[in-house]
């Protein structure tokens, strides 16, 4: 039996792709990865991740969003930075923490364009369901991506 590893997904807000990495996380690897996520800053819970996710059938609606400190007496193994803010300011972890970039599209970043082109509701939303897929593509790898 493997143990579980304690994976920290971090991003700038700890909103959007975090969290939906966080859900799949829990929904398909609960059994391998203890996992986490939090933001460098916390802009709280965006409604869009929030009802993409449920599409899919994972329920992060409870998630809260969380400043990476409330995370300091948390041992992490891996930090994986799924945003290019977060990689770049990505704080010191004690213990050896291994981290990880693996940037994913902003999708309320991309919602905004399109709305901006008058781009149709479900054209945003098609934004995060893309990333939505994307992560969980990622996630489906785990832990085996990550480990040495």
């Amino acid at each position: 039996m493997m143990n579980k590893i304690n994976l920290l997904f971090l991003c700038t807000g700890n909103s959007c792709r975090s969290q939906m990495a966080e859900g799949w996380t829990r929904h398909l690897k609960d059994d391998r990865v203890n996992v986490y996520s939090a933001g460098i800053e916390t802009h709280g819970l965006n409604p869009s991740a929030v009802k993409v996710m449920a599409e899919a059938g994972v329920d992060i609606s409870g998630h809260k969003s969380q400043h990476i400190d409330e995370l300091r007496d948390v041992p992490i193994d891996i930090v994986v930075t799924v945003c290019n803010h977060a990689h770049e300011t990505c704080p010191f972890f004690p213990g050896g923490s291994k981290v990880v970039h693996v940037g994913f599209d902003d999708p309320p970043h991309m919602a905004k364009e399109i709305a901006e082109k008058g781009g149709s509701a479900e054209e945003q939303m098609d934004c995060f369901r893309r990333v939505r897929d994307d992560i969980r593509k990622f996630v489906e790898t785990l832990p085996e991506a990550l480990v040495d």
